[in-house]
């Protein structure tokens, strides 16, 4: 890997520069040194159950300092979309507070009713529950248009995981007849076009560093933006073999980034 190729990188975090609580060894080394040569770097998360400060502070705990401007995640990668596709949209939200004050601070308008509702949005919501569904099918039925954070099935916290998004998706869909219009968070395309915009950098010149083969590297080969697959995650070796997404390049981790 030539290291003057590159003049920005998109890191992954969990699995990539950290596990848990305890930093990947050798990523804060590799990030600065990235950073002393130049390079603009963006750190992207799946998760949209905590805001972008509460990343860049752990980043920053751990050894890597970092703002909230350096972090991409989920719902950063909605308000985004939304912002492009459905200005000043008025929205009902199946998701937790923290997502709500995210979103009213970009400037949406979040219904608590399903009244005189532009869009629904769906994320993990560990406070689901009937209300919030009924709430979000008749939103729909009045001429809502449905988006999600994800699409995954389960979200991995610190404990265990949270479902299902997917399993909301599904059921508003059926139960409506709505289709859904688009998601945000990995592997679409938004959350990859939300870190190009933060790093200002020509994708062609960019490297995505993850450590999941379907949503990581898929998100960069679909973009046709160069992957990096570290195995300090939840991918081991012998995964490529089976794995019809193949990475530009396979690292043992982070460190190994020159």
């Amino acid at each position: 890997m030539d290291k003057r190729r590159y003049d920005g990188y998109i890191f992954d975090l969990d699995g990539t520069i950290y596990l848990g609580d305890r930093l990947i060894p050798g990523a804060g080394d590799t990030i600065a040194r990235l950073r002393s040569r130049g390079a603009q770097v963006v750190f992207l998360s799946n998760k949209p159950l905590e805001p972008r400060s509460s990343y860049a502070a752990k980043l920053t705990r751990l050894g890597i300092p970092a703002t909230s401007e350096d972090v991409i995640n989920s719902t950063q990668a909605l308000i985004v979309l939304l912002q492009e596709a459905e200005p000043g949209a008025r929205l009902y939200v199946v998701g937790e507070t923290k997502l709500i004050h995210e979103l009213r601070e970009a400037g949406f308008t979040v219904r608590m009713q399903p009244d005189d509702v532009d869009v629904v949005v769906a994320s993990f919501d560990r406070t689901l529950d009937y209300t919030k569904l009924n709430m979000a099918h008749q939103a729909l039925k009045k001429g809502a248009r449905l988006y999600a954070t994800n699409g995954d099935r389960t979200c991995p916290v610190q404990g265990g995981e949270i479902p299902d998004c997917a399993g909301v998706i599904a059921f508003l869909q059926a139960t409506t007849g709505c289709t859904l219009v688009a998601t945000a968070g990995k592997p679409s395309a938004h959350i990859l076009q939300a870190a190009l915009q933060r790093l200002g950098v020509p994708a062609e010149r960019c490297l995505m560093v993850g450590d999941r083969l379907a949503t990581d590297i898929q998100m960069g080969v679909t973009a046709g933006i160069d992957t990096a697959l570290v195995l300090s995650g939840v991918t081991h070796a012998s995964d490529l073999a089976s794995s019809p997404v193949k990475p530009s390049f396979v690292l043992p981790s982070v460190a190994s980034i020159p």
